[in-house]
């Protein structure tokens, strides 16, 4: 069920045309490098600048961000180009002294919104304060703790708030640094509508080549915009430079994205594509009265082996199914990966019906 939290509307705190873009770089290396990458983000056109101030990094030895040292800088920059200016916060000193040199919008690390302890510290420190603030997605793919640490916040009283979708950890190989998991985010937005929901492209690619379809993917989405790690120099750049890019390749990147609308103004548009979705409701409701019909013999299946003593997770029968499904799905041209989890899914509900079916007293135990 969905709930409408009394959060302001984005335009009103990062005011923008068209998706909102925030860009600027991984870290705030230099005071030189800050300008000159801001003044050129300035000429593309973005609506807010962003810069790592304190980076926590995996392992010491990497660099780790100048700290109060940098805040000076951001004030400079902020002066000279007229633009908001975000930063990352992950303790209440770091509000402190953000606030103190008159930071725009903190944003909430992965690292930290893992953390429920760390979270409500923060929330605790921005009690009573009016300052925007952003949350990303935990580093794992866990839906509640994102969803506890906007709880968090907004119980301090913060409604100028956003969240950000930077992708999420994984053993398993992938193309992308953090696979992207569209699915939590696309449920956190049911959950919670009218929370902005914002890109982060550079995270979870880890390298410039993969961006654009990411970023294409997201306004596809209905994502509110985008938040872009940007270089002047990403070759030489301290911290992430294979996923940074210049401001001329920012500005090309927002010249090929194709903007698409949400609702449709055409009636003839809208009927059509009401008939297209109707036809997709009674094809699933047949799905659903399939899988039910599947699960009653799942059921007479495990009744038959507690009747005969057979275990229930049966080795070469599961290989089979998998195997077979999946053929199956490529002769009908359907994506392999997808028939497999949702078979994945199945048998794990198969399971735990022959579980439970097990689990029964039998009639004769069940008697007095």
């Amino acid at each position: 069920m969905s709930v409408q939290l009394d959060i302001a509307d984005l335009k009103t705190w990062l005011p923008h045309q068209g998706p909102l873009v925030i860009a600027g770089p991984c870290s705030a290396e230099t005071e030189e490098q800050l300008f000159e990458t801001c003044l050129k983000l300035k000429e593309v056109g973005v609506h807010a600048l962003r810069a790592g101030i304190w980076k926590p990094r995996t392992r010491p030895g990497s660099f780790e961000g100048h700290g109060a040292k940098a805040l000076p800088w951001v004030q400079a920059v902020k002066k000279a180009t007229g633009l908001p200016f975000c930063i990352e916060v992950a303790t209440p000193q770091h509000i402190e002294l953000a606030l103190k040199h008159e930071v725009d919008v903190l944003w909430i690390g992965a690292r930290t919104t893992v953390n429920p302890f760390n979270v409500q510290d923060i929330a605790d420190a921005l009690r009573g304060v009016d300052v925007p603030v952003m949350i990303k997605n935990p580093v794992n793919p866990d839906l509640k703790l994102w969803l506890g640490a906007i709880e968090r916040l907004h119980g301090a009283g913060i409604r100028k708030m956003a969240v950000i979708h930077r992708g999420f950890s994984t053993y398993e190989e992938s193309k992308y640094r953090n696979p992207p998991m569209w699915q939590i985010p696309i449920e956190l937005k049911r959950l919670l509508p009218n929370m902005p929901l914002i890109c982060d492209p550079s995270h979870i690619a880890g390298r410039r080549d993969l961006l654009l379809r990411i970023v294409q993917k997201a306004l596809d989405l209905n994502y509110e915009g985008m938040m872009i790690e940007v270089h002047r120099n990403p070759k030489e750049a301290w911290s992430d430079a294979e996923q940074q890019i210049t401001p001329y390749s920012l500005r090309e990147l927002l010249q090929r994205l194709e903007l698409r609308h949400p609702n449709i103004e055409d009636p003839l548009d809208a009927n059509i594509l009401e008939s297209l979705r109707q036809k997709i409701d009674n094809i699933d409701y047949e799905i659903v009265e399939l899988l039910a019909k599947r699960m009653d013999i799942v059921e007479q299946i495990g009744e038959y082996k507690k009747e005969k003593g057979i275990t229930i997770f049966q080795l070469e029968r599961w290989n089979q199914v998998f195997h077979s499904r999946s053929e199956w799905a490529k002769q009908n041209d359907l994506n392999t990966e997808l028939i497999a989890e949702i078979y994945k899914l199945i048998h794990v509900e198969s399971i735990r019906i022959q579980t439970e079916v097990m689990q029964k007293p039998s009639k004769d135990e069940a008697r007095p």
